[in-house]
C-alpha cells in the first residue's frame, strides 16, 4: 500500500510583509490578501 504525503501551506505574507520597510497595508488590503490567499487553499495564514 502507497503511503500518502500531506503538504501543508504556511504563508507568512501578512505578518512578515508589515516588518519590511517602507512597506505598510491597512485593514481592507490584508482582508482582500487574506482571502485570496484562502482562495488558493492555504493552510495556515499567519
Amino acid at each position: 500500500m502507497a503511503q500518502t504525503e500531506t503538504i501543508q501551506i504556511f504563508d507568512t505574507t501578512l505578518r512578515d510583509g508589515e516588518q519590511s520597510p517602507g512597506f505598510t497595508m491597512n485593514g481592507e488590503e490584508k482582508l482582500l490578501m487574506a482571502q485570496q490567499l484562502a482562495k488558493l487553499g492555504v493552510d495556515v495564514i499567519e
